[in-house]
């Protein structure tokens, strides 16, 4: 429970027995009313609501989801302290990031020491939830705001797929969705296999990078679903590399979606529907800079657009 949440319980505690006290058997009051009142009076409704912070982009290998990661990091970067964390085995986000000394940056998995003490590994038998609440500012770096943290390769099935590498990782980014106050950023794989039930309840918003190529589509509708069975309600689109409007009605068409932008809904089901958020245009310049982020001001304002709408949602 949360500190904010404790001080709820203990205000709700002391009001309901004042409210014991004054009411008779007539006068009862309902929970909800109480807990209504509470929030309301003491500001904390204002805290309760849904804050986009922890968003999870995702896709098929080479749709651009890293780069559009590393700039949605960039556009929070100028107002909040960010968390930038490189979840995909193939990791690159610091480079993008342009990070000094991008290749220097131990990935967490291969922290062995720390991970066998905190761990405390021995014959086999380790614990599952290490302390993992000071290795973001002890070993991850910062730069212009953002703390980039790579989580490296988590191991594979019949490599001993359960072992303390995984469990440091697993508890570490639960740790980073669930109690950590800083905006999250994470760069995953194509898919969120690696985030478990109980972190993906923390999780408020999943991007899916696509192109204008079925095969794009198809995993998009693949991670879609995977959402759906986790309980994480806020699914988007981003169509990326789009050259014209063509290629917008192919990704609109394709991914069983509405475009808010247009106000336009495809012919599916629209309990099946996702949200299209943006597209994006096929930016030469990046291409230019061999992947690195620069301050391109066409994809960084294309960038702040999203950022906007999220923020904006409930």
């Amino acid at each position: 429970m949360t500190f904010c949440g404790y001080l709820v319980v203990l205000e709700f505690q002391k009001r309901h027995r004042i409210t014991q006290k004054k009411n008779t058997e007539k006068n009862s009051v309902k929970f909800c009313d109480i807990l209504w009142l509470i929030l309301t009076n003491n500001g904390q409704f204002d805290r309760i609501k849904t804050v986009i912070k922890k968003i999870a982009v995702t896709g098929k290998g080479g749709v651009g989801k890293t780069t559009i990661a590393a700039a949605i990091a960039v556009a929070f970067s100028k107002e909040k302290k960010v968390i930038a964390a490189d979840c995909d085995p193939d990791s690159n986000l610091a480079q993008t990031l342009n990070f000094p000394n991008a290749e220097k940056i131990t990935p967490i998995s291969g922290m062995k020491n720390i991970i066998n003490e905190r761990t405390e590994a021995k014959n086999g038998f380790f614990k599952m939830n290490p302390k993992v609440d000071d290795i973001p500012e002890k070993f991850c770096p910062e730069y212009k705001n953002i703390r980039l943290i790579n989580m490296g390769s988590l191991k594979k099935g019949g490599s001993g797929c359960f072992c303390p590498e995984n469990a440091f990782i697993k508890t570490l980014v639960g740790h980073l969705v669930l109690q950590r106050d800083e905006v999250l950023i994470m760069d995953m794989p194509a898919g969120i296999e690696n985030l478990s039930r109980g972190t993906a309840t923390g999780v408020d918003a999943v991007l899916i990078i696509v192109e204008p190529d079925i095969k794009s589509i198809e995993t998009a509708k693949r991670i879609k679903k995977l959402c759906y069975d986790l309980k994480i309600n806020k699914v988007f689109i981003v169509g990326n590399k789009v050259l014209n409007k063509t290629d917008e009605e192919f990704i609109g068409k394709n991914v069983d979606g509405i475009d808010p932008v247009r106000d336009t809904v495809s012919r599916c089901d629209i309990s099946n529907r996702v949200d299209i958020l943006s597209f994006i245009g096929y930016n030469k310049n990046l291409r230019d800079a061999r992947g690195v982020l620069l301050c391109d001001s066409s994809i960084l304002s294309q960038i702040e657009k999203i950022k906007i709408i999220l923020e904006a949602e409930k």
